[in-house]
């Protein structure tokens, strides 16, 4: 399960303004400091785009949804962390899937093309 935790109001490249809520994962997730050589526990977040206005946004928070968030290869890109100000290169983000465990495409086309 997903829990919509907060939004954010995002501009696209022409210039209009739109919302996304942030999704954050119930899995706890143990992640490998690289500056410290300490484990932290986490949980994976990612943002979806919306067509609500702020007020709708606003009365998701704390609404659950089935799905997770999965990671998925990009592009190299620098992130900085938030908690201690590193800058890290990444490549990967953090993408809703429909399913708690499986496939985009299972979500939209099922089960059909799975053979026993």
């Amino acid at each position: 399960m997903l829990t919509v935790t907060n939004y954010a109001i995002r501009t696209t490249q022409e210039g209009k303004n739109y919302y996304a809520l942030e999704l954050t994962s119930d899995e706890p997730e143990m992640v490998l400091s690289r500056s410290t050589g300490r484990y932290y526990i986490t949980a994976r977040k990612c943002f979806m785009s919306t067509t609500f206005n702020e007020t709708v946004c606003k009365n998701f928070i704390g609404k659950q949804f089935p799905g997770s968030i999965t990671k998925v290869e990009c592009t190299p890109y620098e992130f900085t962390v938030p908690e201690t100000g590193e800058v890290i290169t990444r490549q990967h983000r953090y993408e809703y899937s429909p399913l708690e465990n499986g496939t985009p495409e299972q979500a939209v086309f099922g089960n059909q093309f799975e053979t026993a």
